[in-house]
Formats: structure tokens, C-alpha cells, sequence
């Protein structure tokens, strides 16, 4: 997870909407990161593990390092109700209606580009139904670790929602934890994952920068406002904060927070990377966005109104 959030919405080639978040270090990582051509990754034995490829190794220690320093800097908390942090329904309303009704990045010319607009609700009406998948060379070891961490988390998102939120077959939210080469060769795979998903999507995933940690792409039918599938990508070669940090804001953004903002504080919504993990703000956030008052396709001015209601009934009316 990374450490400039982004959010986009873009028209599919065929049927699908999709939205995508991330995660971007670069206001923290060195200007230029390790070498990123790698070829194909080679298949795993039947039953074996592969080992991981040197492009993926020079990444590992990119990434160790960046944690680290993050970490210096009194970044990525993992204290989630922090007492130099409060927030009042009023500031919890202005962040929901930025990190939920805008969008930070846009689909132009084949690329995503940074470009805030004006976005209305989005959210899942459906069960969301997660299955994890590895790349050939995450250890088996890793592989229970994270299992275990996104399940959990599942039932922390399904708690904060009152959605249905769990790890289970057939999904329709697909977390795939691949190292570098695996990435780059992972297009096949999402074609299937996402029937009509475009070549845009698909290049911001297999050409993701490393100043990008993690990122989610959230797809709707058409033009509808709910989610029918979920892709989230995050590198194997993170370490465990980053890592678990990875996984708690693209999962949540992949419930339909797809925004950041400056202002949102304590909030893993929030490019400045304080919070590595889901707050009691930002669970509030999630509960608002899954109330029924709300409908989705909700513009701000329909939304702003109820969501002052819930937020003064969430916080008992603290302003």
C-alpha cells in the first residue's frame, strides 16, 4: 500500500465501469527505484515453489527500505482511535463526501492521469466474496500469513459495512499477491478474472511503477453505480507493515472509497501515510457508505444531507 492514494473512473471497452485506487511512495521513496524489466515469470513446478527472480529480489530490499524509513518518520501507525487525532461530525461528513463522491484520477488518452472530478456513490449491493491467488513464487509460509490477514480483515470490513464481506467461491473480489515478474505476465489472468476489461486497466497493472504499492480496480456493468468484481494487486515483495497496510486501504477502497484526502485524519484515505491500518474514522466512513438511507448514484447535493443525519447519529451529535 502505498503512499499516495488514487482513485479512478473509467469506461470499460465492453460492459464494465471500473474504478481503480493505489497506493504511490513517491513523496517518499528515492527519485529513481531499482530495475524494473523482467522477463516472464517461469511456472512453478507441479506442487513447488519457484524462486524468486533477481528483479524481484532488487525490489524486496527497495521496498524493506522504504518501510524503514517510513517507520523513522513516525509513519504507517497502527494505532487505530488515537487520542491526537480527534475528528466532529462535521469534519467526518467532509471527509466522507470527498473520499466517497469524487474521483482523484481519471482514464485520458489510454493512460491514467491526475485529475479530480465530481463522482457519485458507489458501493456493492452483492455478497463480496474474496479469493486470494499467489504468484508462483510467494512462499508458503507468506501464503498462510496473508490468507489469515485477509480474512480477518474481511470480518473487520464485514463489521464495519453490516455488508456481507468474507473470503469464499465463487469471488467476485480477487486479491492477488504477485512479485515483479509475476506482475508483469499477470494480463491473461485478468482478462479471465474480468471479462471485457480494458487495455488501460490492464497496463496499470503490469506496468505499475514501483513508487506504487498496491492498487484495486472496482468494476460495475455499464454505467451502473454498484460493483459486480473487484481486482486488488499487491506486491509480494513488501514487508509486513507495508504489506498489511497494502491490503487494509485497497480492500476498503475497493468497497467503494476510491478517493483520498489531505484533510482526513486519523484515516488511511490520506496520502501523507500516518495510518497503516483501518481506523475507527475510517470505519465510520465504511458504515455511512453501506447505510440503506444512502442509494447508489447519489450525487453530493442528494447525499450531503443524509450523510450529516447518520454522521450526528454515528458521533451522538459532536460537531
Amino acid at each position: 500500500m502505498p503512499l499516495f492514494r488514487t482513485a479512478l473512473r473509467a469506461a470499460g471497452v465492453l460492459v464494465l465501469a471500473g474504478a481503480l485506487t493505489g497506493c504511490d511512495g513517491s513523496l517518499f521513496a528515492p527519485t529513481n527505484g531499482p530495475p524494473v524489466t523482467a522477463p516472464p515469470a517461469k511456472a512453478a513446478p507441479e506442487g513447488g515453489i519457484v524462486p524468486p527472480s533477481p528483479e524481484s529480489d532488487a525490489m524486496r530490499a527497495y521496498y524493506t527500505q522504504i518501510s524503514a524509513a517510513l517507520l523513522d518518520q513516525g509513519l504507517l501507525r497502527q494505532d487505530v482511535a488515537p487520542r491526537d487525532a480527534p475528528f466532529s461530525a462535521r469534519q467526518l461528513v467532509d471527509n466522507f463526501v470527498r473520499i466517497a463522491l469524487y474521483d482523484e484520477y481519471t482514464a485520458h488518452g489510454g493512460n491514467i492521469i491526475a485529475r479530480e472530478s465530481v463522482s457519485h456513490l458507489r458501493r456493492w449491493e452483492k455478497p463480496v466474496r474474496m479469493a486470494v491467488e499467489f504468484g508462483a513464487s510467494i512462499p508458503e509460509a507468506q501464503r498462510a500469513k496473508d490468507r489469515a490477514s485477509i480474512s480477518a480483515y474481511a470480518g473487520q470490513l464485514a463489521g464495519a459495512t453490516r455488508h456481507s464481506v468474507r473470503l469464499a467461491s465463487p469471488a467476485n473480489f480477487t486479491v492477488l499477491v504477485l512479485n515483479e515478474n509475476e506482475r508483469r505476465a499477470i494480463g491473461p489472468r485478468l482478462a479471465q478474472l474480468v471479462p471485457g476489461i480494458d487495455a488501460t486497466a490492464i497496463r496499470a497493472i503490469t506496468n505499475l511503477s514501483p513508487a506504487t504499492f498496491c492498487v484495486v480496480f472496482a468494476f460495475s456493468e455499464g454505467n451502473a453505480p454498484t460493483y459486480s468484481r473487484a481486482v486488488a494487486v499487491i506486491r509480494g515483495e513488501h514487508p509486513d507493515v507495508l504489506r498489511l497496510s497494502c491490503l487494509h486501504e485497497e480492500l476498503a477502497q475497493g468497497l467503494g472509497l476510491a478517493n483520498d484526502s489531505p484533510r482526513a485524519r486519523p484515516s488511511i484515505f490520506n496520502d501523507d501515510e500516518e495510518f497503516a491500518l483501518l481506523t475507527r474514522h475510517d470505519e465510520l466512513l465504511l458504515r455511512i457508505l453501506y447505510d440503506r438511507r444512502l442509494t447508489p448514484g447519489m450525487t453530493e447535493a442528494e447525499a450531503r444531507p443524509i450523510v450529516e443525519t447518520i454522521a450526528a447519529e454515528l458521533l451522538g451529535g459532536d460537531s
